[in-house]
């Protein structure tokens, strides 16, 4: 695997450019990112809803979601939805799936205060249980949550402002949960993401990839591996990855890799050619199917 030089990079240092120019920057890199579809009231009992892609979960016990309303860059002026939750500490964050994306987008038009963007991006207003914000009747998902604080971390134009939220009540639509009906089965949520500019992001199954999670297991790590497997012209960083996750005790044997090499022709094939490249290309092709046990096994006939 080749390793980018320094010369490689443009460095930039937050002051350098302009701050619309370095917001275009940290949005793009950063991403993607959720989407908080976010309802609110304000003192006079008027609904907004809003998007915002500085969001994500914190916690699950007690469960915390956190978005930021950015204060503008261009004017520093604070978002509707920012004076609605000092306000009204209360709010729901609706989760978008690309059948609302257009009209999320619509939603974000900055219409004036008392303007119910609802009713403007042609979204349905469904009571909530245990807050006074609307939930969002299209939105796969729903988590109603009272405000526990709001933690400005700035004054000038793009700062942002932390709304930390409890969540203390959850609705998700019946045909995403899972068939075992604990969790959300990401092939049926069909979520949207923000990227920069005017760039989305869709979550659609043939965009999703599994990765074993190393929770239970001490995988031996990269710089286990041989130093041929290491330095690889051919095998990427999600290859030596993957082949660092197997734990000592799971290594083929020598018995194996002799078994295997007997069985499987393209080894020898492989070996033969006298261009270890050959051997990691076929071991990579068991990774992606994967299969990481005949890999290592195809790798430890070098």
């Amino acid at each position: 695997m080749r390793t980018p030089t320094a010369s490689s990079y443009r460095t930039i240092h937050p002051g350098e450019l302009k701050p619309a120019d370095w917001h275009q920057f940290i949005l793009g890199a950063v991403a993607p990112r959720p989407i908080a579809f976010a309802s609110t009231i304000s003192a006079d009992g008027e609904v907004n809803l809003s998007p915002f892609s500085f969001f994500n979960a914190f916690a699950s016990n007690p469960p915390i979601l956190i978005f930021s309303p950015a204060n503008r860059v261009r004017d520093n002026t604070q978002k509707h939805t920012l004076d609605n939750v000092r306000a009204v500490p209360e709010c729901v964050i609706n989760i978008c799936d690309y059948a609302m994306a257009e009209q999320m987008s619509l939603a974000s038009v900055e219409y004036p205060r008392g303007v119910n963007e609802f009713v403007k991006a042609g979204f349905t207003e469904l009571a909530s249980e245990r807050v006074h914000p609307p939930r969002v009747a299209q939105a796969p998902a729903q988590f109603e949550c009272v405000v526990q604080d709001v933690i400005s971390l700035g004054t000038e134009g793009g700062a942002g402002n932390l709304v930390i939220c409890r969540v203390v009540a959850a609705h998700f639509r019946a045909d995403i949960v899972n068939e075992n009906g604990i969790g959300v089965d990401p092939r049926k949520l069909d979520a949207i993401a923000r990227l920069g500019g005017d760039w989305y992001a869709r979550i659609t199954p043939a965009s999703l990839f599994e990765i074993p999670k190393p929770v239970r297991t001490i995988g031996i790590g990269v710089d286990e591996l041989p130093a041929h497997v290491r330095e690889s012209d051919v095998l990427t960083g999600n290859n030596l990855g993957r082949l660092g996750n197997i734990e000592r005790h799971s290594l083929p044997t020598a018995d194996e890799v002799a078994a295997f090499r007997a069985a499987e022709p393209r080894v020898s094939a492989a070996l033969g050619s006298g261009d270890v490249g050959e051997l990691h290309r076929l071991a990579q092709q068991f990774l992606e199917a994967g299969d990481v046990a005949a890999a290592w096994k195809v790798l430890l006939a070098a």
